[in-house]
């Protein structure tokens, strides 16, 4: 590992040498400087990385760093294919980093997997479609089948995905929301009645304060750095909560910026810094709310308010038992739990107070704990108290990770469906949707390791790599009867298939997707609710490669049969036919294809920010919770007297997703390397570690199953003390599969008890090649 102290901004030189780079690395370096000027542009393609929003700005390019690294990344010369894996077994592809198999090149033509021979071998789509069929018709009942999706999915993939799943006849559809805003959806719902955000990207621009929590938006969501530099500039405070020091929530160079990047100049992208202890956010609010009830007793008393009274009145339900939750909780635990003082608490709620419009955003920071419904829920108190939703410049943000998975839930690819939805696929489609709730990751995973799942089919992603329990999940998949797995490149899932398996080699964000009514386009939905047309570029029609769309309707024609319920063919033909049918099922979609083609796309609406709450009180619900007794509740006899530390797993500037474009994490000054295990320096001082040293980590659980990973170098960071971070998936194997969320099942990984001592392994050498 090379340690250097690395002190440019966001952004800026850095992030220009870094495109760069992967522009070269792609080998299709003409065709890619054209993609780049076509990502998210209209009549364009929408970026196949996160779901940040876009108000465009004529002449300026409209993509980041980590955007250009997943052009580039997908629109490779590469090509893995028959020859690639007639010479490379499983078991040894098997034994490659993630980096190795991802940089292999574009997957190029069908293959199924020969046991006997442990390699993959070509097969026709034909063969492959009607082997599906054979495997899914020949279950004991539907509910043995797992239908999963990745946020890469189109909108129109995902609903003809659904919609052949629930009528081959179940509602198991693990998704990768369950692993990351699972919370948000079910937080929001039950306090607002929608399960998605509240504010529009045009609100950033008039907010007087945004406070971010459990969030790093130089590496997950970019194009997040503009908006927050722009709102400093114009004055707006923003305040971040997060348990490490990140430079994205720092400062920012922008690469537009002529003035800045020849002066070596950035903007702050906060104007206050608070780290609290992992999973401690839900705390500090309610230190806030706290400090701001005392003040708006006082001012009661003399005649005023500091709550917004008629709002609270002829909105919400639920305030006193909140505030009476809030005076029964002490200083004390707020203080220990949160790892903040009441001054630096105080600082909070005065910036907050002094604010007539406030943004609250968040992300996996929040979302990954057992307690995260709750902490979501929190945050929605705070707002509901100040009338901040529902408002322009105001409002509650969740910020999506992938860059379409809020529309694959939109249109229904849900475990969990709601009457309406299924009573409007039942009036559209003729048939009896099941009614039963299917499974989610957690819930799908442990049915593939029981033996009661027998075949898993994934659209896009890579949930042995993606997924917590690292080894006893890869068992689970190599024991399906069947896998199959829709990608565009080769990845850790592929490489442990189930007793059969396919890979189905689909076209990507940035290819042209040729049907026979001619070149086709499909939508994406964005954290703020808007759907955008994406029309690829790049000509694949050399490859045996099919669009997500043609393959979805191959396997559902060879399972279900040519008309049912609907011509598999003639949508495949023409996605407009797919989007009328959106039209007819899914609230918002009127006049779909007609609205498709404005600029920058079009609204999906939502209620509460029209301030109507879809809950059961038709109010909007203040929810109160007491703060959990403990982030990690855990029997004191299994740590031997050792320290325990609080781990959270998360990306390396290099990655997105399970996706490892390298091993250069700058912003946090690690080059080439990956195993290694983020320490705040004095409890390095405290365990005698020295930056370098190699140690090895081990979880904490209830169960007796060995949890641990070997060799990870340390790195000093300014991170609260207690806790650490290290990178997944490499870390993913410390999390247990049934460590949790309240209600929303998403795996802890940010709270993961461990201890660490140091090692005797020598560290895993990589190649970057």
């Amino acid at each position: 590992m090379s340690y250097k102290e690395y002190s440019g901004s966001a952004g800026g030189w850095g992030a220009l040498k870094a495109t760069t780079e992967h522009l070269l690395k792609s080998e299709n370096v003409a065709k890619n400087l054209m993609n780049l000027l076509r990502t998210n542009q209209d009549h364009g393609f929408d970026c196949p990385g996160c779901a940040w929003g876009e108000k465009g700005v004529p002449g300026h390019f409209r993509f980041c760093e980590n955007g250009a690294k997943a052009v580039n990344w997908e629109a490779t010369s590469k090509r893995v294919d028959s020859k690639f894996f007639a010479e490379h077994s499983v078991s040894w592809l098997n034994k490659q980093s993630d980096y190795w198999l991802e940089f292999q090149g574009r997957l190029s033509e069908p293959v199924c997997y020969n046991a006997a021979t442990d390699h993959y071998e070509a097969i026709s789509w034909d063969d492959a479609f009607a082997f599906i069929a054979q495997h899914l018709n020949a279950l004991d009942n539907p509910d043995q089948a797992e239908f999963y999706t990745s946020g890469r999915a189109s909108n129109e993939a995902a609903f003809l995905y659904q919609l052949f799943a629930r009528r081959y006849g179940t509602n198991n559809f693990p998704d990768c929301s369950n692993m990351c805003h699972e919370a948000t959806s079910v937080g929001l719902a039950e306090a607002i009645g929608v399960g998605k955000g509240t504010t529009r990207i045009e609100d950033f621009e008039k907010a007087d304060a945004i406070f971010l929590f459990g969030q790093n938006p130089g590496t997950n969501h970019p194009r997040m750095l503009e908006t927050l530099a722009s709102a400093y500039k114009r004055g707006a405070r923003i305040v971040a909560f997060n348990n490490l020091k990140e430079r994205g929530l720092e400062r920012f160079t922008n690469p537009q910026d002529p003035l800045e990047m020849l002066s070596n100049g950035y903007t702050p992208t906060t104007s206050d810094y608070f780290i609290p202890k992992l999973g401690g956010d839900m705390a500090a609010v309610r230190g806030m709310v706290k400090v701001l009830l005392a003040r708006h007793r006082d001012a009661v008393a003399s005649g005023n308010t500091v709550f917004d009274l008629p709002f609270i009145e002829q909105h919400t339900q639920g305030i006193d038992a909140y505030l009476a939750q809030v005076d029964a909780t002490s200083w004390q635990q707020i203080e220990q739990q949160s790892g903040l003082s009441q001054q630096q608490i105080t600082q909070a709620a005065d910036i907050y107070q002094a604010a007539d419009s406030v943004i609250v955003t968040w992300a996996m920071g929040v979302t990954q704990h057992k307690h995260s419904v709750q902490t979501i829920q929190e945050l929605v108190n705070l707002q509901l108290l100040f009338g901040q939703v529902g408002k322009e410049g105001a409002g509650l943000c969740p910020v999506r990770g992938h860059s379409n998975v809020q529309g694959d839930r939109t249109v229904g690819i849900n475990e969990k469906p709601t009457a309406a939805f299924l009573d409007k696929m039942e009036q559209v489609f003729g048939f009896a949707p099941p009614r039963k709730p299917g499974h989610g990751v957690v819930a799908a995973l442990e049915a593939l390791r029981r033996g009661d799942s027998k075949v898993f089919i994934g659209l896009g992603g890579n949930l042995v790599a993606a997924a917590p329990d690292t080894s006893r999940v890869a068992s689970a998949m190599r024991g399906a009867a069947l896998t199959v797995n829709i990608a565009t490149k080769l990845n850790r899932t592929h490489v442990n298939p189930g007793q059969n398996a396919l890979i189905l080699p689909c076209l990507g964000r940035t290819d042209i997707d040729l049907q026979a009514a001619g070149p086709q386009q499909i939508t994406v939905e964005d954290s703020f609710s808007m759907v955008h047309g994406s029309a690829g570029k790049v000509d694949m029609r050399d490859e045996d490669i099919r669009s997500e769309i043609a393959i979805v309707a191959g396997i559902a024609k060879a399972t279900l049969g040519e008309h049912t319920p609907v011509d598999w063919q003639a949508l495949t033909d023409n996605y407009d036919r797919i989007r009328d049918l959106i039209e007819q099922v899914i609230p918002g979609f009127s006049q779909f294809n007609q609205r498709l083609n404005a600029p920058g796309g079009f609204y999906l609406g939502n209620s509460a920010r029209e301030r109507q709450w879809h809950t059961v009180s038709g109010k909007a619900q203040m929810l109160s919770y007491p703060l959990p007794d403990a982030i990690v509740p855990l029997p004191k006899a299994k740590t031997n007297g050792q320290q325990i530390f609080l781990l959270q797993t998360m990306r390396s500037h290099d990655q997105y997703n399970t996706t490892i474009y390298g091993y250069d994490d700058r912003y946090r000054s690690v080059f080439g390397e990956r195993n290694v295990v983020f320490v705040n320096p004095q409890d390095m001082q405290q365990l005698g570690l020295n930056t370098g040293d190699l140690v090895d980590i081990t979880s904490l659980w209830h169960d007796d199953i060995a949890r641990h990973i070997y060799a990870f170098k340390v790195v000093p960071h300014e991170i609260a003390r207690g806790n650490l971070a290290a990178y997944f998936p490499e870390a993913n194997a410390l999390i247990p599969l049934d460590s949790f969320g309240d209600r929303s099942e998403t795996p802890t990984s940010k709270s993961v008890a461990v201890v660490i001592q140091k090692s005797c392994h020598a560290p895993l050498l990589v190649s970057t090649d």
